[in-house]
Order: C-alpha cells, then sequence, then structure tokens
C-alpha cells in the first residue's frame, strides 16, 4: 500500500468518520454499526479507483450504503436458513437431543442444498454461506454481479419453498403415522 494513499484515508477517516457514522444509524436504524464504518474504510482504502475521487463524502457514504446493503442480505439469508444450523458454531454445550435435532436440522439444509440446480448451490454457498460480496462471486463463477445477485434471490426463494414443502410432508407424516 501506498503511503499517500493510507494518509490520504486516515484523513478522509478523521474528517467524516462520525458523519459516516451518524448515517448509518439513520440508515440501518441500529447504533451498534462500528464494524460498518470500519467495513467502509476498509473497502476504501482497497478501492482501486481512490485516487480518481472529486467529492471522497459522497464516495465514502455511498461505499457506507453499500456495506449497510451487504449485511442486511447476509442477515435475510441467515434468517432464511434454520436457526439451528448456524446455532451449533456459537456453543458446543447441547444436550444429546439437542445434538440430533441440529444433525437432523442440518442434514435437511444439506438435503435441500444439493437438490437445488448447480447455479443456485453455488451462489448460496459462496455468498449466504462463504459470506463472499457480489463481486467476489462473479468473478469465481465468471457471471456478471447482477446475474449473481438475481442468481442469489432465486436461490434464497428455492430454499424457501424447498424448506416449506418439507416442513408440510413433515407435518402430513406425522399425523398418518
Amino acid at each position: 500500500m501506498d503511503d499517500n494513499v493510507g494518509a490520504r484515508i486516515e484523513q478522509w477517516f478523521l474528517a467524516y468518520s462520525s458523519d459516516i457514522y451518524r448515517f448509518l444509524v439513520y440508515y440501518t436504524g441500529r447504533t451498534d454499526i462500528d464494524d460498518l464504518v470500519q467495513e467502509t474504510f476498509i473497502r476504501a482504502l482497497k478501492s482501486p479507483q481512490q485516487t480518481e475521487i472529486a467529492n471522497p463524502k459522497t464516495w465514502l457514504f455511498a461505499i457506507a450504503r453499500n456495506a449497510a446493503i451487504d449485511e442486511r442480505r447476509r442477515k435475510k439469508l441467515i434468517s432464511l436458513l434454520p436457526e439451528t444450523f448456524l446455532q451449533h458454531l456459537i456453543s458446543r454445550d447441547k444436550t444429546p437431543e439437542e445434538s440430533l435435532e441440529l444433525s437432523e436440522n442440518k442434514r435437511m439444509l444439506y438435503d435441500i442444498i444439493n437438490q437445488l440446480k448447480p447455479s443456485y448451490r453455488d451462489v448460496l454457498i459462496l455468498r449466504g454461506i462463504k459470506g463472499l460480496s457480489s463481486k467476489e462471486t462473479a468473478e469465481i463463477l465468471g457471471w456478471s454481479e447482477a446475474k449473481v445477485n438475481l442468481t442469489m434471490h432465486r436461490a434464497m426463494k428455492a430454499v424457501q419453498s424447498s424448506r416449506q414443502v418439507s416442513v408440510m410432508e413433515a407435518m402430513k407424516n406425522a399425523v398418518t403415522r
């Protein structure tokens, strides 16, 4: 990294970080957005076009907005996934019954993902589970970002409808037994 670029980003941080913070508080409706502020300046630091910025404040606001949108999408995907799928990463102190239920839900999620079209499966794993950005996913798959976003949207709908079908089948089996 060029020292000049780092100094410029540091100056922008000192000048605009409180504005970015307030913007993100209003945009997200939360006050715990320090990570998003940090993400904004990290993205600015990594940007190849940072030397051509005419108005850094508006550019940083655009980056902050995109960071907030990306975080919201990640949270939305997590909310579509079964709650117990990610809980095993947080706590390892489970009762045997909880562990069995977790394995069944995890297996059900893996089954649903494996039944998806390959393109849906690829995007869901890269964006939703691995947390890559649209741009990174597009580079990996050789697609445009628009195609990645559209495919991700369709994949989430497919997962949601598959979960509903699985729940309906389980309820029908429980009633008929």
